[in-house]
């Protein structure tokens, strides 16, 4: 369909779905994507009974995913020692050879003491593990001061720097930490296709705007959500 610059294309909202269930998906392609997004996120158990329930393969040795669950968990639980004995242990000379990671996972640690109250053991600890990191490392250096900055405040939790905090920052971490791991293994860092094709409907709806045409948005990916056009 093309445009012209004076035309403004509208698709009503129940147009667009009529032409959304005419459309056909092959179960054995879903099925792909769901494995691939279990494997991905390392979710074991889940891809482990999916694979019998859907007769597919995952595209990974999924008895390889129990160390590094093992220590993913450690990170989002915030243990992040028991996480760094653990890398040692299963990925040896893993730290060494990613110095971001290893002050990520050790300004995590200090997180947790600060949110715990621990003020003088996080000076301490900062000014053992951490100060040499930052040296020479402009962004290294930058989260360090963003970090201890949350000791000015007597809530934290309210203070600029909250984001730090948040589950969400130790996420972040383990998705690092995640894709660090597979390449220990000489394994591709894999990104879920489910993410990708989230990103292809943003595009596509950035594009229709920008081509002025009115068409109903999804604004909740979560449960496909469509909003009527305005």
């Amino acid at each position: 369909m093309s445009y012209s610059p004076t035309s403004q294309p509208n698709v009503t909202k129940p147009d667009w779905l009529s032409r959304i269930e005419n459309m056909k998906v092959n179960r054995k392609d879903m099925n792909k994507l769901i494995m691939n997004y279990l494997v991905s996120e390392g979710f074991k158990e889940a891809a482990e009974k999916f694979e019998q329930e859907a007769g597919i393969s995952s595209p990974l040795k999924l008895n390889t995913l129990g160390n590094r669950i093992k220590v993913i968990e450690s990170v989002q639980s915030g243990k992040m020692q028991e996480a760094i004995t653990l890398i040692n242990q299963l990925y040896p000379g893993l730290l060494d050879d990613d110095r971001d990671l290893y002050f990520h996972l050790q300004q995590l640690h200090l997180i947790e003491l600060i949110k715990e109250g621990n003020i003088e053991e996080a000076l301490v600890f900062a000014q053992a593990k951490l100060s040499e990191v930052g040296e020479g490392n402009p962004t290294i250096l930058t989260e360090l001061e963003r970090t201890l900055a949350l000791l000015a405040f007597e809530e934290p939790q309210k203070s600029p720097f909250a984001d730090l905090l948040q589950t969400t920052h130790r996420q972040k971490v383990s998705s690092e930490l995640n894709a660090a791991i597979l390449r220990f293994h000489n394994q591709p860092t894999i990104t879920p296709k489910l993410y990708n094709l989230m990103k292809l409907i943003m595009w596509a709806q950035d594009e229709l705007d920008r081509k002025k045409v009115k068409f109903p948005h999804m604004t909740d990916f979560g449960s496909a959500t469509l909003e009527p056009p305005k």
